[in-house]
């Protein structure tokens, strides 16, 4: 710890990454590039299709905000990096350089420390891996989406299956760590067909790999889309049944689920996206990006400005494009921290739950719905903290509803 105030920081034990170690002050840094080629119908992240962008405007940005949140959380230690989007791979390889070094000048970097970028499987962009690796990025996460030529048009992507998996070589040879997605319970997707397309994807010989059930999210193309009848979701049985059958295969090829969407080999697992799951400190910064800092009267929550242009604005004029920063109330920490646990097998510590409201979880929630939840196989809880079950991480949206009513 830096100060006897700040809350404690939990990371995986060396020896038991499921066990929490409440002594370590570790800290997340998250940078958001919010440019994107095309915008996907499916999605509804903060990201921009732009005809041009100012690469050394944008990294004088960057690097300014980023040592506007390192002023307000000095001294710490910083294990994970992650560059997200919209599309990081589309930014230029010196301005991830330079954002790397200043985050190593800003706190003290952890000696394995994790850099992850997420990158697009086009030629084009697979052309800047090797430069990605050099400015100090060690873990790829290539957005394939599927391997299925048919199924990349429907979700608009500009890459073939060939360009992914030529991608998927490439990062193999440039990066000690990789790692991607695919896209699973499309429209008229059966059970055969994803698992042809999973077992392709496994003979690739990925340590991670991350997959999602397609939701029609609002304000996407694809929600219009099904507005006007041109979209029909997969049957919910069906998904269900392919939600079970992605796990089972998973598992039986050692990449079990550490996440309800991600699987990894023993010792694989993200740990950028496990400091979120396990409601630790990171900084957000670019247009967008949320924060959640531990300072010494607490937990602030921050939000920078999310459209591009007045961010890069407000940054060149005061420092930093913060919209938001509140302290995070015992409520709101407690919905958090169950939304984010309760998303990994083994839930939220009883530790965790006294870190962040001081009380233990049954005196917590409504004692008569806690019960009947885990009466009804969706939850367990005993010494060690609260989980979900398999039943419940595959009805989890539900069974939050009912504990946080």
């Amino acid at each position: 710890m830096t100060s006897p105030s700040e809350p404690d920081s939990v990371v995986a034990n060396p020896e038991d990454p499921a066990a929490p170690d409440l002594a370590a002050p570790d800290l997340g840094v998250y940078l958001h590039w919010p440019f994107c080629r095309a915008k996907c119908p499916y999605c509804d992240f903060n990201s921009h299709v732009r005809g041009s962008v100012d690469h050394g405007r944008w990294r004088d940005a960057l690097l300014a905000e980023l040592r506007h949140f390192a002023q307000r959380l000095p001294g710490r230690r910083v294990t994970s990096v992650f560059f997200g989007g919209g599309t990081p791979s589309l930014m230029a390889p010196e301005t991830v350089a330079a954002l790397l070094a200043e985050t190593r000048d800003l706190w003290q970097a952890a000696v394995d420390l994790e850099v992850t970028l997420e990158a697009n499987p086009t030629s084009s962009e697979a052309a800047t891996f090797e430069a990605f690796a050099k400015a100090g990025v060690n873990r790829l996460s290539v957005g394939i989406q599927s391997l299925d030529d048919d199924a990349l048009k429907f979700l608009g992507r500009q890459h073939s299956s060939a360009e992914a998996l030529a991608a998927v070589d490439l990062a193999r040879r440039n990066f000690d760590r990789f790692s991607f997605d695919l896209i699973y319970a499309r429209p008229g997707q059966s059970l055969a067909a994803w698992d042809r397309e999973l077992a392709r994807a496994l003979d690739e010989g990925p340590e991670h790999i991350s997959l999602y059930q397609l939701t029609i999210e609002e304000g996407t193309a694809f929600h219009a889309a099904r507005r006007r009848g041109e979209l029909a979701e997969l049957p919910e049985t069906l998904a269900a049944r392919l939600f079970v059958a992605t796990r089972e295969r998973l598992a039986s090829a050692g990449l079990p689920a550490y996440e309800i969407s991600n699987h990894a080999r023993p010792g694989a697992e993200c740990r950028h996206n496990l400091l979120y799951w396990r409601y630790n400190d990171y900084v957000g910064v670019g247009p967008g990006a949320h924060g959640r800092l531990g300072q010494a009267d607490g937990k602030h929550a921050t939000r920078q400005h999310r459209a591009p242009e007045a961010w890069l604005q407000a940054v060149e004029r005061a420092g930093h494009a913060t919209r938001r920063d509140e302290l995070v109330g015992r409520e709101e920490r407690l919905a958090e921290l169950v939304m984010m646990g309760l998303r990994l097998p083994q839930g939220v510590a009883r530790a965790v739950f006294r870190r962040e409201t001081d009380a233990e979880p049954e005196a917590l929630f409504d004692a008569v719905e806690l019960e009947r939840l885990c009466a009804g196989g969706f939850l367990e809880i005993d010494a060690k903290g609260l989980r979900a079950t398999a039943a419940g991480q595959q009805r989890l949206d539900a069974v939050l509803a009912r504990l946080l009513a």
